[in-house]
């Protein structure tokens, strides 16, 4: 029997899968580009897990369609939203409540009232047919006014209920607005991770009441079927939308509950498998030879200008064409933050001499570049080092069958060839961009750097 069912997948030894692409529109909501879900290891056991496996994927895109619609305001968002409003109509929350001596000569309040008649007017028509005493009587609305009407009110009238509390949902708004921007990587990665956080919490918490037993259920929850390692990562994202809310929401008092939180404890050996290892000088050789007769020039250039660098895979295929100098006295690439390519850190910027054959490869690759701005078009976009990774990772597994043997292998192998040539450690860290710890790291002109680095390349390569 052959299975010709929408979105299964066989998968030789590994059996049968769910596999169903995200739509490119979704995928910032979605968290991910695939959805996955194993049925099993037979024809039959895929067939009989697939109706609900199915049904749950429908739900969730349409899930995500709704919320790609646009995100439902939150009680705090409406509530920011209506003193906005009232903002914009010349009205200010910083006065108080006047008295009843005081509201038939106090214009400012006299002002919103009218302000609030008219809103009540679009919901209630007959409203000037009730009479001042007749408060009692007061005719039905037609319909429900909207939230934002509602909330424009409530700020005109000085919000006597209060400020409600902002949640977590409200600080990861706040967070993916103020930190985040358009980075649709880092969209992608907070809305995977406060996934987790609500299905560990089981709704969205107000974030005074979050407690340091709330924290460790959402790293036990993170746990379940993840490296310690990523929901570290994970862990560092929740912590610093915290503390931004924390600070943007003056709330006084509160604290972070997942500070100091780790999934594993530092003194815990990293399993061995999980490691990246250097590659050998042979392997190298096996890679560089597979590639430059079974990849497409852009990848040869883009291995041969991380194996003469140390570079980190999305500093190459993210450089534009203006970045790479050339005519300098000393020919050198910029890594530098720009619209189409992240860094990873203020001290990863920086020039990195090109020496040998990676000085080779950059030639070509400007001259193919035309007047494209990035150097490698096919690359220089968003998720393009992912795609560089994946289609460099096939050649390197074709020649190196070890797991922690990776392209990210030749970063490991440069900061050996590094140590063994005897460059000292500050030299060792202006050529791959790691920081030292040292406030003295700061000081210093780029072209001082750049000679030192360039005597460091020369003596590793040697």
């Amino acid at each position: 029997m052959k299975i010709d069912v929408k979105h299964i997948q066989k998968r030789g030894k590994a059996g049968w899968r769910y596999r169903r692409k995200i739509p490119e529109e979704l995928r910032t909501v979605f968290g991910k580009r695939e959805h996955l879900v194993p049925l099993g290891a037979t024809e039959q056991e895929a067939l009989r897990k697939y109706p609900r496996v199915h049904a749950e994927a429908e739900k969730l895109l349409a899930d995500a369609i709704k919320r790609a619609n646009g995100p439902t305001p939150t009680e705090w968002g409406h509530f920011r939203d209506g003193i906005a409003a009232a903002r914009k109509m010349g009205f200010r929350q910083d006065r108080d409540f006047p008295s009843l001596d005081e509201i038939e000569h106090d214009t400012d309040w006299q002002a919103r009232m009218k302000a609030v008649e008219k809103i009540v007017r679009k919901y209630v028509p007959d409203f000037d047919s009730v009479e001042d005493d007749d408060d009692d009587d007061l005719p039905l609305p037609d319909f429900l006014p909207t939230e934002a009407d509602t909330a424009l009110a409530r700020a005109l009238m000085l919000n006597p209920s209060g400020t409600p509390a902002p949640t977590l949902e409200d600080a990861k708004r706040l967070y993916r607005k103020e930190r985040v921007g358009d980075d649709e990587t880092k969209q992608m990665e907070l809305e995977r991770v406060f996934k987790l956080v609500v299905e560990a919490l089981g709704k969205d918490r107000k974030l005074a009441s979050l407690k340091r037993e709330d924290a460790k259920e959402v790293r036990d929850h993170m746990l379940d079927g993840r490296k310690a390692s990523s929901v570290d990562r994970y862990l560092n994202v929740v912590r610093a939308v915290i503390n931004h809310a924390i600070r943007e929401f003056d709330l006084a008092g509160a604290t972070n509950p997942f500070m100091n939180l780790e999934a594993a404890p530092k003194d815990r050996a990293e399993p061995d498998k999980d490691k990246r290892r250097p590659f050998t000088l042979d392997e190298v050789a096996a890679i560089t030879a597979r590639i430059a007769y079974h990849a497409k020039t852009d990848l040869r250039h883009i291995w041969t200008i991380l194996n003469g660098t140390g570079c980190r895979l999305a500093e190459v295929s993210g450089l534009r064409v203006a970045d790479v100098y050339l005519d300098h006295a000393i020919p050198h690439i910029t890594v530098e933050w720009h619209d189409d390519r992240r860094i990873k850190n203020k001290v990863s910027r920086r020039n990195v001499p090109l020496i040998g054959d990676a000085l080779q490869a950059a030639k070509e690759a400007v001259k193919a570049a035309g007047k494209a701005t990035m150097l490698f078009p096919a690359y220089g976009r968003p998720r393009g080092p992912a795609s560089a990774s994946a289609a460099l990772g096939k050649h390197v597994r074709a020649c190196v069958s070890d797991p922690k043997a990776t392209t990210h292998s030749l970063r490991h192998l440069m900061k050996d060839r590094l140590r063994l040539a005897g460059v000292t450690k500050s030299d060792q860290d202006i050529v791959l961009g790691h920081s030292s710890g040292s406030v003295g790291e700061d000081y210093g002109g780029d072209e001082a750097r750049l000679e030192m680095a360039r005597r460091a390349l020369e003596k590793a390569l040697a």
